[in-house]
């Protein structure tokens, strides 16, 4: 063999092996699902594609929860990926090809599925060390004992088309409170909150935005979901994101201030609902009412909110197991609704 074939073997080697080691990266021939993906830019190199304010169906396939992604310097961040793998390949090919950027994080905030069955879309990313899938460890232990049941229940409420080829990918990276995530020179300051809208929410604040992402502990036209977690704990939370004075929160929904010194409206309707439950259920068993009598915990001005019939009796049964030694502890002859 001559030496200039040696050296064409040799350099097709090194191709070869260069092309087995690295992820494959999208193709962006054909950009129509790339330019379909509805971006809206809520600030510099801070993109958000709105969930539908609904419950997850068919007709939405199950994306009912934003997707962010953060770019700066050719890096990108995608918090909340979605909930299945189509659409985490939508994002990771419109990140590459509109967006010119690489994913270095994928951020699961919460344990939800709508928020976390993307994850796959990027394994090959996070096998190939060039990302990493990162969330609480709460979240990690949550996603591990429910997600197969989610996933089972998302396949049947989304749709097996919606679904297809969806597994599940666990983080492989916790964070903890004071952890950075940096995003070229965008950093995200990381604040886990216990039982809020879960066992495990991961708030990520950028302080020069103004932006908070906190998973689902901000709702707005849907129902606020109660099935893992807590009245007063999330009550707490939203106490600790009033002081940060975010002009916009990105949770459940993307929701900005109307002006400067109010706080994004979803914050506060979550508060109004959640104080109103609270109220209304100690209210109950003032006047001597059982658990099972939960109906007698209406709340009208939130009726027209998605899922208010299929989660609001649900809300008020858990936070009736929640409240019930908050009301024996109150003093005898006094009512104890509204106290906190």
């Amino acid at each position: 063999m001559s030496v200039f074939h040696r050296a064409v073997v040799w350099f097709l080697g090194v191709l070869l092996a260069g092309c087995a080691a690295s992820p494959a990266q999208p193709d962006c021939r054909g950009l129509a699902d790339v330019e379909q993906v509805p971006w809206e830019q809520l600030a510099p190199g801070v993109w958000v594609w709105p969930g539908a304010v609904a419950e997850v169906g068919v007709e939405n396939r199950g994306h009912v929860a934003p997707t962010t992604v953060l770019l700066d310097g050719g890096e990108a961040a995608v918090i909340d990926p979605g909930p299945n793998l189509l659409h985490g390949q939508r994002v990771r090919r419109s990140v590459a090809c509109r967006f010119q950027a690489r994913v270095r994080w994928v951020v699961n905030t919460h344990a939800h599925a709508e928020n976390v069955l993307a994850n796959g879309a990027f394994d090959d990313l996070v096998r190939g060390g060039q990302a990493a899938i990162v969330s609480t460890p709460a979240t990690l232990a949550a996603m591990r004992e429910r997600c197969p049941n989610c996933l089972a229940s998302l396949k049947l409420k989304a749709g097996e088309a919606a679904m297809a080829g969806t597994e599940i990918r666990w983080p492989d990276r916790v964070l903890n409170s004071g952890d950075v995530l940096q995003v070229g020179r965008l950093a995200l300051q990381v604040m886990p909150i216990e039982q809020g809208h879960t066992e495990g929410d991961l708030v990520l604040w950028n302080a020069k935005l103004r932006i908070v992402w906190t998973g689902g502990l901000a709702y707005l036209g849907r129902i606020p979901e109660l099935s893992q977690g807590s009245v007063d704990g999330w009550l707490a939370a939203l106490d600790h994101l009033d002081q940060l004075g975010p002009l916009h929160v990105v949770a459940a929904v993307v929701s900005s201030s109307s002006q400067e010194g109010t706080l994004p409206e979803a914050l506060m309707a979550t508060r109004t609902y959640l104080t109103a439950l609270r109220q209304g259920v100690l209210q109950a068993m003032d006047e001597g009412h059982q658990p099972q009598e939960a109906g007698l915990v209406p709340m009208p001005a939130f009726a027209g909110w998605a899922g208010y019939a299929e989660r609001h009796t649900f809300n008020v049964q858990r936070a009736w197991r929640e409240l019930e030694p908050v009301w024996m502890d109150c003093p005898p002859g006094r009512p104890c609704g509204g106290q906190r």
